[in-house]
């Protein structure tokens, strides 16, 4: 662990909250609507953060551990990534491992939530995530698995960094539909169109939000912090394959990786305001789609 990453490290856990606003600010600008701020979140966050919790009486520990788990294990991951381009303030050989499983656990335990409410309301949203998972983290592993082979390096800190820079003029191909694969994985992941809304107040069409309909004050504050977070995770996988896992000055990665975050949001929203949110039963073929086309890569690879 050295100084530069951990700043690197705060930086992005400092800009995450903002990602979602600027999605919502290009979708608004596409659609001719004014839009909330880019900084919305922020305010939200503080205001959710002064508030009081209530839980209901039939919940049990499980509710009330949730919100603090679903976000130390958000935050655990993100320690595996180099965010400041040369190292990361966690590593060992196959933490990538590591991180999609600190993720799946993540999601586990906001399932494990909704449950605990007895609310069939919140099951429904629990079930639609678990068939969702069903479906993305194999496609994780399987764009994870790309690079492995691209690069030969069994660490994310090598294989978005300097063994990814190293290969890249020979396998750009491969990890260019990975990180393709990871976009459309990322638009589930993160709970974004056309996989679900976040926007949406309606009953049928909800995923995540229905999930969290009984969390208040600051455990909702956290949940939305951790899903904002992840966003920016995902992001940071993307812009590092697409820069080719340059190796720069720490500063300039870092001012890099904010500027590419920040297109990685314009990106997502450009995506919500040209599609509508998918039926449920299409969500399913989207996702393997992204396993499609990391498979693509992966072939190149075995070629």
């Amino acid at each position: 662990m050295t100084l530069s990453s951990v700043v690197g490290l705060l930086a992005v856990l400092g800009f995450a909250p903002a990602m979602p606003g600027i999605a919502n600010r290009t979708k608004s600008a596409l659609t001719g609507r004014r839009g909330a701020p880019v900084l919305q979140l922020y305010a939200d966050l503080e205001k959710l953060w002064q508030k009081g919790v209530v839980y209901s009486r039939v919940t049990t520990i499980v509710f009330r551990l949730g919100p603090v788990i679903i976000l130390a294990t958000t935050l655990l991951a993100a320690g595996f990534l180099p965010l400041n381009g040369h190292d990361a303030p966690m590593h060992f050989a196959g933490d990538l491992i590591a991180f999609a499983g600190l993720l799946a656990l993540g999601r586990f335990m906001l399932v494990l939530s909704a449950l605990d409410t007895g609310s069939s309301f919140e099951g429904m949203g629990a079930s639609r995530e678990v068939t969702i998972a069903a479906f993305a983290e194999p496609a994780l592993i399987l764009c994870f698995t790309v690079l492995v082979l691209a690069t030969g390096d069994m660490h994310l800190e090598g294989m978005l960094g300097r063994s990814l820079a190293a290969t890249w003029s020979l396998v750009a191909p491969s990890v260019l539909l990975a990180a393709a694969g990871l976009f459309i994985l990322s638009l589930a992941e993160t709970c974004r169109v056309p996989v679900d809304d976040p926007l949406t107040h309606l009953e049928l069409t909800m995923i995540h939000e229905v999930m969290v309909l009984d969390h208040s004050g600051a455990d909702l504050a956290l949940i939305l912090y951790s899903s904002a977070l992840k966003m920016a995770l995902f992001g940071s996988l993307i812009v590092r394959i697409l820069i080719g896992g340059a190796v720069v000055p720490a500063p300039a990665a870092l001012a890099i990786l904010l500027l590419g975050l920040a297109g990685y949001a314009v990106a997502v929203g450009v995506v919500e305001s040209a599609m509508a949110r998918l039926r449920m039963d299409r969500v399913p073929q989207f996702l393997v789609a992204a396993s499609v086309i990391s498979g693509f890569g992966l072939i190149l690879l075995l070629r």
